[in-house]
């Protein structure tokens, strides 16, 4: 059975995470400096694939010519993420590509609302890396500690997006659209409910900084210093988009 301190809403980074690899014993065990190497080629690898939608967008002015990529990187990045979250012995191989794919479709989503909202991709980057900082800072001083109680809670409120997202994706289908999920709502609880997941996602990042560090101190394998990064950089790429929307959104009022 799974370690219940094991718990994260990241799919890539859960309760089952080190219940699906053999550990305290591996012959190259994980360490917090190569998961941190990693995590950071990773982060590295997206910003430099995003430069190019962005650099096509610049270059052009014409918002039209990122939709390939947007589009291109979104499928593929989702499809390597279900494989690596099934299979984490191919995070070395895929966590790399998985990145490149995901910055393609976020500088391609970056320009096309740069072309809309002058600065705010800027902002959004500075804003998800000032989050980072404080979640990290807060977790390694103990502020935020990864108890049993704030697990739980996380997770519920995790699984409830989850299935929000699940209904407005469904909903568009039949080209219903969730007001609070549009960027052209600004209402005081279209904003208030952008503001409640972006917190949710950033105490993601509290559990997964948690489930990284007794990876290391159970032993887990080598390999799952790529899972771990792959894991951490879902929940950027979820906070990043998501601070996306909810500045969009304070840009209409």
């Amino acid at each position: 059975m799974a370690d219940r301190s094991l718990r994260s809403g990241n799919p890539g980074l859960n309760d089952k995470t080190f219940a699906k690899v053999p550990v305290a014993g591996a012959a190259e065990p994980m360490t917090l400096s190569g998961t941190i190497n990693k995590s950071f080629l990773l982060l590295i690898a997206l910003m430099l694939a995003a430069l190019w939608p962005w650099s096509q967008y610049l270059s052009s002015g014409n918002v039209a010519v990122i939709g390939p990529a947007l589009g291109f990187g979104a499928i593929g990045g989702l499809v390597l993420a279900l494989i690596i979250s099934f299979k984490p012995t191919t995070a070395p191989y895929l966590a790399v590509p998985y990145a490149l794919l995901e910055g393609l479709a976020i500088g391609g989503l970056s320009a096309m609302l740069e072309s809309r909202y002058p600065g705010i991709a800027i902002q959004a980057v500075g804003l998800t890396f000032g989050v980072f900082a404080v979640m990290l800072v807060a977790y390694r001083t103990g502020l935020i500690r990864a108890t049993e109680r704030f697990r739980a809670v996380v997770l519920a409120a995790t699984g409830g997006i989850a299935l929000v997202y699940v209904v407005t994706i469904v909903l568009s289908f039949f080209h219903v659209q969730t007001p609070v999920f549009s960027l052209t709502d600004s209402s005081p609880l279209s904003i208030g409910i952008s503001l409640v997941i972006v917190g949710v996602a950033a105490l993601n990042l509290i559990l997964d900084f948690d489930i990284i560090e007794t990876g290391v101190a159970r032993g887990a394998p080598r390999y799952m210093e790529w899972y771990c990064g792959f894991g951490l950089l879902v929940t950027l790429v979820w906070l990043y988009m998501e601070i996306l929307r909810l500045l969009a959104k304070m840009r209409n009022n």
